[in-house]
Parts: structure tokens; C-alpha cells; sequence
């Protein structure tokens, strides 16, 4: 019988200890779970995060571009978002057809990042009229220079002086922005919202590649099920699908933590006299520029440089409305991504209104080509600038 007894409670202390032992192992993963996000978030807000960061996005756009993105174009949210509304049928342009799978992996690597680090917060309300009206202008500023502030920067890595123009005519424009700042502009608070509304774009761009597998490019044809794609010019050049994802996962994930974002960054600089975020920027400049000497993908000039103009004017004066409309709206276009994959609503909104300034400047002449600038360009600037002064007078904050 003792013996018996024995056996009994021998039997029936394992699944206790065991149980214990679970909860043991299950909270020292949590905590160094804790840890390590805890480690990362401290790393990516530091001044070694933001470098890092930089100098990740300085070499992925360059090899992007020696594996077959367009020149000087290994990243672009503007020309990318431009080719995925032509591959929609949005704009019959057909050199600029192409889904880029760049642009699916920036929303949704933003949108791990914020899962993983429990940062995902939806929200929106805040004038999102006058966020599409911004965003449409903001493309059509970026398309007569032809790129957005990280394709001016590699447009000067690969030794192209015209986007000097283009960046002196952005910092003009985030100057102006930052006047209207001081005195008062503001959209209006944001209000917490369903997570439906936040996972809107995100659901989006998964429909995108769920589009994109299901039709897959045909060589030399020109559409494949339902959508467009481009048998030459830029929207022909991509790199191979995978490596284009990944590159925009892990570059979605960095700078959703490292909050990168050029307007930003020129913003800080001019209204606080912080360089935090232009450390990033000037890393990304810096670490393209070698990566492209390695590659010999460097070309110094003006003249004959890949989807580019010298009409220098207009280069200012297209990111001068395009950096007025990024301050306006929060950030650039880039950001307002890796926004949106973190639930905010409203930067949704403001890459639907840039999808329709790009099919609005590609079926109306507005867009710029390397021959200058399309027919009705400079009237849309002109317009563009306008709109970007209206807004900045009256949304202003009742003191």
C-alpha cells in the first residue's frame, strides 16, 4: 500500500511541475522578448539607428538598380507609385506600366514592424480632402522634376547635377511649409478609429501581389489578365520580383522604427535646429555615392542622364510644389507609407490622392519626359502652388 500511495502522487506531480516549468520557460521568453524589442526600439532612435538605417537604404537602391530597376532610380516612391497606377490602367502611358513590388513591401514591412512592436494604431479624420488634393500635387510636382526626394538624392549619388536643382527647389519648399508652421497650419488632430480603417492600404497592396502573381508579366506583350505592363522604356527595367519585395520588406520594417523621412528631416533642421533624421539622409547619400562608384553606375553631368530633363527651372519649381505639399501633409511620400502600414488612415489617403495625381498627370500632359516638361506642366505647378498657399492660410488653429 505505501508503495501504492507512492506511485499515486508521483503520477500526478509531473503535470504540476510541468505546468510550472511552461509558465517559467513561456515568461523568460517574454521577458527577453521585452528585451529585445526593447534594445531594437532604443537602437533605431538612436543617432547609430538613424545612420543605419541610411546607409541600408544607400546600398539596397543602387543594387536594386544594378539587378534591374530603372538609372538612378533603385528606389522611387513617386515614379513607383506612377508605373503601379499604369500598370492598373489608370494612365495609358505605356513605358510607366509596372506593379512595384517595392512599394507592397514598404506598407506591409511597416505594418510588422508595428505588429511586432505593438505600435500598430489606427487612426485618421484629420482633413483628409485636403490630404488627397495635397497628395495629387505632390505627385505632379515630383513627376515634371521626375522623382521623389530619395531619387533626388540617388539621382546626385550617380553624379546627376540637375537634382541639385530638385533638392534646392525641396528645402525651398519645406522652408515655406515651415512659415506657414509658425503660424499656426495645422490639419487637425487624428481620432483612434477601427483597425479595419488602418489595414485598409495594407489590404491593398496584398491585393496588388495577389494580382500580380495571378497575372504574371507575358514577354513582350503589353497586358496580362487585368493588368498593363511595359515592353520598354522605364516600367520594362525591374529587378526580379522576390529580391524587390524583400528589399521593400526589410526597408518598410527599418524605417517604420527609425521614423526615416527626408522632409522631415530638412523640417527639423529648419524649424527646431534638430539634424537627427538629416544624419540619415546624408548616410543615404553618402553610402549610394560609393555603392554606385563600386558599380560603375556613376555618370557626372547634366546632360543625358537617365530620366531626367535640364530644364533646371521647372526641376526647382516641380519639388518646390512637391516639398511644399509633402510639409503641408507631414511628410514625404516615402513616410507617409510606412505611415499608413502603421494604421494611419489619413497617409492612406494621401498615397490614394499621388496614385491620382500620377494618372492625372500622365493623360493630361502634366509629366515631365526626358525631351523637358509635358504640355500643361507648368500651368499645373503654377496651380499646385496656389492650392499649397491656400491651404496654408486658412488651416490655421483658433489660438
Amino acid at each position: 500500500m505505501p508503495n501504492r500511495r507512492k506511485s499515486i502522487c508521483h503520477c500526478h506531480a509531473h503535470p504540476l511541475q510541468n505546468q510550472k516549468d511552461n509558465l517559467r520557460a513561456a515568461r523568460g521568453q517574454a521577458t527577453r522578448a521585452n528585451r529585445a524589442r526593447g534594445t531594437m526600439k532604443t537602437f533605431f532612435s538612436s543617432r547609430a539607428g538613424i545612420i543605419a538605417v541610411g546607409v541600408a537604404i544607400g546600398v539596397l537602391a543602387p543594387l536594386l538598380q544594378y539587378w534591374g530597376n530603372p538609372g538612378n532610380m533603385g528606389i522611387c516612391v513617386a515614379c513607383f507609385e506612377r508605373d503601379i497606377t499604369g500598370a492598373l490602367g489608370l494612365h495609358r502611358a505605356e513605358v510607366v506600366q509596372y506593379i512595384r513590388p517595392e512599394i507592397i513591401g514598404f506598407v506591409l514591412g511597416s505594418l510588422l514592424a508595428a505588429l511586432v512592436f505593438r505600435d500598430f494604431r489606427p487612426r485618421a479624420g484629420s482633413a483628409p480632402v485636403a490630404r488627397f488634393v495635397l497628395g495629387a500635387f505632390a505627385m505632379i510636382g515630383a513627376l515634371v522634376f521626375l522623382g521623389c526626394p530619395w531619387r533626388a538624392i540617388l539621382r546626385l549619388a550617380g553624379g546627376d547635377l540637375s537634382a541639385v536643382f530638385g533638392i534646392l527647389g525641396l528645402v525651398a519648399g519645406i522652408f515655406i511649409g515651415t512659415i506657414f508652421f509658425r503660424k499656426g497650419y495645422t490639419l487637425g488632430r487624428a481620432q483612434k478609429t477601427y483597425p479595419s480603417v488602418g489595414l485598409i492600404l495594407p489590404l491593398c497592396m496584398a491585393g496588388l501581389l495577389a494580382m500580380m502573381l495571378a497575372s504574371p508579366q507575358v514577354q513582350g506583350e503589353l497586358k496580362s489578365g487585368v493588368l498593363f505592363y511595359s515592353v520598354k522604356g522605364p516600367g520594362a527595367m525591374h529587378a526580379p520580383l522576390l529580391i524587390s519585395l524583400l528589399v521593400g520588406l526589410f526597408v518598410g520594417f527599418i524605417a517604420q522604427r527609425s521614423r526615416f523621412c527626408t522632409m522631415g528631416a530638412f523640417r527639423d533642421v529648419i524649424l527646431f535646429k534638430q539634424s537627427h533624421l538629416l544624419l540619415g539622409v546624408v548616410a543615404l547619400l553618402v553610402a549610394a555615392s560609393v555603392v554606385n562608384a563600386l558599380l560603375g553606375q556613376v555618370k557626372v553631368g547634366f546632360e543625358g542622364q537617365p530620366v531626367a530633363h535640364t530644364q533646371q527651372v521647372w526641376n526647382f519649381a516641380g519639388m518646390l510644389l512637391a516639398g511644399w505639399s509633402f510639409a503641408l501633409a507631414g511628410g514625404c511620400p516615402g513616410r507617409q507609407l510606412f505611415l499608413a502600414g502603421e494604421g494611419d488612415g489619413d497617409a492612406a489617403v494621401f498615397v490614394f490622392g499621388m496614385i491620382a495625381g500620377a494618372a492625372f498627370a500622365h493623360n493630361f500632359g502634366l509629366a515631365s519626359s526626358p525631351a523637358g516638361v509635358g504640355p500643361h506642366g507648368i500651368l499645373a505647378v503654377f496651380i499646385g502652388l496656389a492650392v499649397c498657399l491656400y491651404f496654408g492660410l486658412t488651416m490655421r488653429a483658433k489660438s
